[in-house]
C-alpha cells in the first residue's frame, strides 16, 4: 500500500458532509446511516439534483431522523421552480431544522433544465442572480413585487418566514458567478475540479468576510481495484465535463490541453472514444479511489484557508452493501473522525 502524507492546513477545521442518497441505496434505508454521522464526526448531509432523486425530500428525512446535522442543498436548479416555490420550501424546510438550513442554488446544466424538464436554458448567470435576490429577501419576511430582469412578481410574501437564518449559497465554477455568491449571497459550492486548483478557486473569490461558507464538493470512490474505479466513474465524469459550463470551467483553470480530445470526440457523437480520451490522470483526480486512508489523505488535500465545508459524494463499490456495519466502517475511515 502507498503512503501518502498530508499536512493539514491551518486555522478552523472544516465541516465534513455526505451527498445523500449514496448511490445504489434508496433514501427509506439511509435512516441507520444518518442516526450515525454525527458519531463518525460528520457535519451536515447534502442532497442535489439533476434527474433522479429531488434535492429537497432527502433533507427533510435527515431533519425528522438527527436533531444536529446541518441538512443543505448542493444544489438546486433556479429554473425548475419558481421562485416563490423555493423559497416556500426553504421556509418548510427551515422549520424541520431551525438553524440548520443552508440552502444551494445554481444554473445547472440544460440537459437537467431543457432535456428532461423541457424549460429554456436562457440567461443562467441572471437568472440565478434574480432568484438569490428573491429568496434572500423573502427568506428575510420581506415583501417582493416588482420586476427583476428574468421574471416579475405581482407581489410576495412568506406567511412565516423562518426564525432561524437560512444561508443561500450558489453553485459556482468560474469568477462571476463566485463572486456573485459572496457579494450577494452567503458563499459558494465548487467541485469537480484538482486539489491544485482550489487557490485560483480563492484567488478569484478574494477577501471571505466572517460567516461567508466555500463549500468543495469531492467525488470519492473508496477501492483498491483501480480497473472498477475507473469504469464506474468515467462514464460520469466523459458526460459531465462535455457539458459547457464545465468545459468553460476546465478551459478557465487551464485543462483544455488535458481534455481536448474528449471533447472532440464528444462533439463528434462518440461518447464511448470520449470516456477513453479522458486521461488517468484526469479520472484520479476528479473521481479519487484507493482504500479509505488513502482516500482521506486526498481529500484532505482539498483543505486550505478559506475552504469552510468538504462535501464528499461518495460511490461505493457494491461489496460495501453486503452488511450495515460495512458501510458504517468505510464512511467512519473516510471520515472526519479517522485517526
Amino acid at each position: 500500500m502507498t503512503t501518502l502524507s498530508h499536512t493539514p492546513a491551518p486555522g478552523l477545521p472544516p465541516k465534513w458532509g455526505l451527498t445523500l442518497p449514496l448511490p445504489g441505496l434508496t433514501i427509506d434505508r439511509h435512516r441507520f446511516l444518518v442516526e450515525r454521522l454525527a458519531d463518525l464526526g460528520y457535519t451536515d448531509v447534502w442532497s442535489a439534483e439533476g434527474g433522479g432523486t429531488d434535492a429537497f425530500t432527502p433533507l427533510a428525512t435527515v431533519a425528522a431522523w438527527s436533531p444536529s446535522l446541518r441538512i443543505a442543498t448542493g444544489i438546486v436548479p433556479v429554473q425548475t421552480r419558481g421562485p416563490a416555490v423555493l423559497a416556500q420550501t426553504a421556509a418548510t424546510l427551515a422549520q424541520l431544522a431551525p438553524g440548520r438550513l443552508l440552502l444551494g442554488l445554481g444554473a445547472s446544466v440544460p440537459a437537467h433544465v431543457t432535456d428532461i424538464n423541457g424549460i429554456p436554458f436562457d440567461e443562467p448567470y441572471k437568472r440565478t442572480r434574480d432568484v438569490l435576490r428573491f429568496v434572500t429577501r423573502a427568506l428575510r419576511g420581506e415583501h417582493i413585487a416588482g420586476d427583476f430582469d428574468t421574471f416579475s412578481i405581482t407581489g410576495y410574501r412568506l406567511p412565516h418566514p423562518p426564525r432561524d437564518p437560512v444561508k443561500v449559497i450558489l453553485g459556482a465554477l468560474r469568477p462571476g458567478m463566485l463572486r456573485l455568491g459572496f457579494r450577494e449571497g452567503d458563499g459558494a459550492i465548487t467541485n469537480l475540479l484538482f486539489p491544485e486548483d482550489v487557490p485560483k478557486i480563492l484567488d478569484a473569490v478574494g477577501p471571505q468576510p466572517p460567516g461567508k461558507e466555500l463549500v468543495v464538493k469531492v467525488f470519492v470512490c473508496p477501492t483498491e481495484d483501480t480497473d472498477y474505479a475507473h469504469r464506474a466513474t468515467r462514464p460520469f465524469l466523459a458526460w459531465i465535463l462535455n457539458r459547457e459550463p464545465y468545459r468553460k470551467f476546465h478551459e478557465w483553470l487551464g485543462h483544455g490541453d488535458l481534455l481536448r480530445e474528449s471533447h472532440e470526440r464528444w462533439a463528434d457523437g462518440d461518447a464511448d472514444g470520449a470516456q477513453k480520451a479522458l486521461p488517468d490522470e484526469v479520472v484520479e483526480k476528479l473521481f479519487i479511489s484507493g482504500s479509505p486512508e488513502e482516500c482521506r489523505e486526498k481529500i484532505l488535500r482539498y483543505h486550505r484557508p478559506g475552504v469552510t465545508t468538504i462535501q464528499l459524494y461518495v460511490s461505493l463499490p457494491p461489496e460495501t452493501f453486503v452488511s450495515r456495519a460495512r458501510v458504517l466502517d468505510t464512511l467512519a475511515r473516510l471520515g472526519p473522525a479517522a485517526a
